[in-house]
């Protein structure tokens, strides 16, 4: 079964090597789900979370454009599968041809998959297996902005959290 999830922010974590590792957290059901990623994607996903404009577009902002202008639309990306440390994510689409709606499901980092849901404010749903072997207690987290985006106050230990 799919939960529905809500991005509640970027955090920065401590991997294995003791270097601060950005991760997308996610509310789902009554935990957090944190998705390591990368600095660039931490930032595109924090930007679409803002919401605010950039000179010219992003790589995820270019392909909402492209997909909306071929007659495409997103209506939810999914991260349904975790193996060996990796998130797996789905992004599920539609384009209407002749009236009818023909559905297209395309795999994706759960990065990627976030940022686009950002852009297009579509839902994000978690699986139950995913949030079962990596979901954390949100105590565990602390979102307080002390505006300093580039490093934590106190960053948690996402060793063992799942990876990118």
């Amino acid at each position: 079964m799919n939960h529905p999830a809500e991005v509640e922010g970027i955090a920065l974590g401590v991997d294995a090597d003791g270097e601060n590792v950005p991760a997308v957290v996610l509310a789902v059901r009554s935990e957090f789900l944190p998705v390591v990623v990368t600095h660039d994607q931490a930032r595109a996903i924090q930007l679409g979370l803002s919401g605010e404009p950039f000179e010219r577009p992003l790589t995820h902002d270019l392909l909402v454009s492209v997909l909306t202008e071929f007659g495409g639309a997103i209506d939810k990306v999914r991260i349904d599968d975790l193996a060996d440390g990796t998130f797996y994510a789905k992004v599920d689409a539609e384009r209407y041809e002749n009236g009818e709606p023909r559905p297209f499901v395309f795999d994706a980092r759960p990065s990627d998959a976030i940022a686009i849901a950002v852009r297009v404010e579509c839902p994000v749903e978690v699986s139950d297996a995913v949030l079962d072997e990596a979901g954390q207690p949100p105590e565990r987290f602390d979102f307080e902005d002390d505006g300093d985006t580039d490093a934590a106050s106190e960053a948690d230990d996402f060793e063992g959290f799942g990876g990118r």
